[in-house]
């Protein structure tokens, strides 16, 4: 059974990554780099404005932080081993200044596909410098990321304005309480 399940790994990750090639923001081989950017832009506005407007004092805590990175639509996809993939554009001072991605490989039962928006906030300067100064920024690793957690009144945890990196993991129905996102490699995009 072990070695049935070994060998069906390989096969089960080769799925998920095939199923999510074809779930990335751009619009195919033939996009243009200024097509993939605009479409990063239009889907970063969109996930701003559905956090701010879902989540009270997200926006008081973004005004706050030195750089917003947002991935409008992370794709996760598995079948015994899954695989995440989403592109995003790094804000500083509310200007596009990079574009990464984000990749993550899962162990353990999991089936289906499903999306989510990241929306990672760094808090300080010096976060933010280690992270653009990466060549493969991987959180939880290379930087403790936290959760950010909202109280019973819907409104932020005070001790989220304490951490150097708060993330937010935002599906249709809203805040995703049980998100994890370490292990999550974030790369420079160059188009």
């Amino acid at each position: 059974m072990l070695r049935r399940n070994l060998l069906l790994a390989p096969l089960a990750l080769g799925l998920s990554l095939a199923l999510m090639s074809g779930c990335t923001t751009n619009k195919g081989a033939s996009a243009s780099p200024a097509e993939q950017k605009a479409e990063i832009e239009k889907g970063t506005d969109a996930t701003l404005a559905t956090l701010y407007g879902s989540v009270k004092g997200s926006q008081e805590l973004a005004g706050k932080a030195r750089a917003i990175l947002v991935f409008p639509k992370v794709y996760a996809a598995g079948l015994g081993v899954g695989g995440e993939y989403g592109e995003g554009a790094l804000r500083v001072a509310g200007r596009t200044v990079d574009y990464y991605k984000t990749t993550a490989v899962s162990f353990g039962f999991q089936a289906g596909a499903q999306s989510k928006a990241l929306v990672l906030m760094f808090m300080t300067q010096n976060a933010l410098d280690e992270f653009r100064k990466s060549k493969g920024w991987t959180a939880g690793a290379d930087a403790s990321v936290a959760l950010v957690k909202v109280g019973a009144n819907g409104t932020i945890d005070t001790n989220s304005l304490d951490n150097a990196v708060n993330a937010f993991a935002l599906t249709n129905a809203g805040l995703m309480a049980a998100a994890t996102l370490n292990g999550s490699k974030i790369s420079k995009i160059e188009f």
